[in-house]
C-alpha cells in the first residue's frame, strides 16, 4: 500500500499531490523545541507499506533537511517496506563542485546522508546539474517542470497576440552552465531540437556570494521576446542582468522562467522593479509572504508528482 506523508516545508504542495493522487496524507507529529531540536512521530501503522515523504529542502535548508532525515528514520523504525523521498527542491545542489581550494562539496555530503538514513528512492525537480545524479547509488529520478512552464508561457504569449516561433521568440541561457536546461525548455516550447539558443556570458565573483556580471550576449534577440530560463533564483541578480542585457541588445521584451524561487527577502521587489515583464515559476518551494509580487505567475507541480507516484 502507498502512503503519503508531508514534511512541514511545503504542506500546500503535499495537499495538492494527495488530492491529485486520491490519497490521504498520513498522520504524523512534528514538534519543535525551544532549543531548535525537532521530534518526529508517525501516527499510524506503516508496516510493509511503501511510504512517500514530500519535503522541499529550501530555506531554512538545514532545518528542513534534518526533518526529512528524521521522518525517514521514524518510518523505517515502524517497518515501512520502502521509503521514497520526493524533494521538489534539492537544497545544496548548487554546491556540487569545489570552486576554490579548501571548500567542501556540500551536494555530495547531502547525498551520503540521504542514502545512509535509508531512503529507497529519491525524486526531485530540475536538479542544478544533472551530473549530481551520478553521485547517488540508490535509484534517483530528476523530474522536470520545464514542459509545464513552456506550456504556460506559450499561452501567455498567444494571449498577447505573439506567434510562438523562432522569428518572434528567443530562448536565452543566463550562463554557460544552463545551456542544456534552456535547450530543454526550447524543445518543449517549439516542439523541435532545431532552434537557435542565445547565451549570456557571465562572470561570477567567487569571493562574494550572489555577485555576478553579464559580460556579453551570443545569439540573436533583436526584435524578439527573450525568454531567460534558469533553475533557481535567490538574489535575482543573474536574471535581472540577463534580461537587461537582452533589452539593451534590442529584445522586444524579456520574460523570466525559473523552476525554483528560493528568494532572499528583497528579491521580489528587485524583480518587480526590473525590466523583466513576467516571472514564471513553480510551487516546488512554498510561497512566503515576501515572495509574492505582481509579475509572478506560479504553476503547480502537484499533478506531475501525483502521476509519478501512482505509476510507481
Amino acid at each position: 500500500m502507498l502512503k503519503l506523508f508531508s514534511g512541514t516545508s511545503n504542506p500546500n504542495l503535499s495537499k495538492k499531490v494527495a488530492e491529485s493522487a486520491n490519497l490521504t496524507l498520513g498522520k504524523m507529529e512534528v514538534v519543535r523545541f525551544e532549543n531548535s531540536e525537532v521530534r518526529v512521530r508517525i501516527g499510524e501503522d506503516v508496516r510493509n507499506d511503501v511510504c512517500v515523504i514530500i519535503q522541499s529542502t529550501a530555506n531554512p535548508t538545514d532545518t528542513n533537511l534534518m526533518e526529512l532525515f528524521l521522518i525517514c528514520d521514524a518510518l523505517r523504525r515502524q517497518e515501512a517496506k520502502k521509503v521514497i523521498g520526493v524533494i521538489p527542491y534539492f537544497g545544496y545542489a548548487r554546491q556540487d563542485i569545489q570552486h576554490r581550494p579548501g571548500e567542501c562539496i556540500s551536494a555530495s555530503v547531502i547525498v551520503k546522508f540521504i542514502e545512509s538514513i535509508g531512503f529507497h528512492k529519491v525524486y526531485t525537480f530540475d536538479l542544478h546539474d544533472e551530473a549530481t545524479e551520478g553521485v547517488f547509488t540508490i535509484p534517483f529520478k530528476n523530474l522536470s517542470a520545464l514542459p509545464l512552464l513552456a506550456k504556460e508561457v506559450t499561452t501567455y504569449l498567444q494571449k498577447q497576440g505573439i506567434t510562438v516561433d523562432q522569428k518572434s521568440v528567443a530562448i536565452v541561457s543566463p550562463d554557460q552552465g544552463g545551456i542544456e536546461r534552456a535547450r530543454k525548455f526550447g524543445e518543449a516550447m517549439f516542439g523541435t531540437r532545431e532552434f537557435d539558443l542565445a547565451l549570456i556570458e557571465k562572470r561570477r565573483d567567487l569571493a562574494h556570494i550572489h555577485e555576478s556580471t553579464a559580460l556579453a550576449l551570443y545569439g540573436d534577440v533583436k526584435g524578439k521576446v527573450a525568454i531567460v530560463v534558469d533553475d533557481v533564483a535567490t538574489s535575482g541578480r543573474t536574471l535581472i542582468h540577463a534580461a537587461e542585457h537582452c533589452v539593451q541588445q534590442g529584445a522586444k521584451s524579456a520574460i523570466a522562467v525559473v523552476v525554483h524561487r528560493d528568494f532572499a527577502k528583497d528579491t521580489a521587489k528587485k524583480i518587480q522593479e526590473s525590466s523583466i515583464e513576467a516571472f514564471f515559476t513553480t510551487d516546488t518551494i512554498a510561497m512566503k509572504e515576501y515572495y509574492s509580487f505582481e509579475k509572478m505567475k506560479e504553476i503547480s507541480v502537484g499533478q506531475t508528482i501525483a502521476e509519478t507516484l501512482t505509476s510507481y
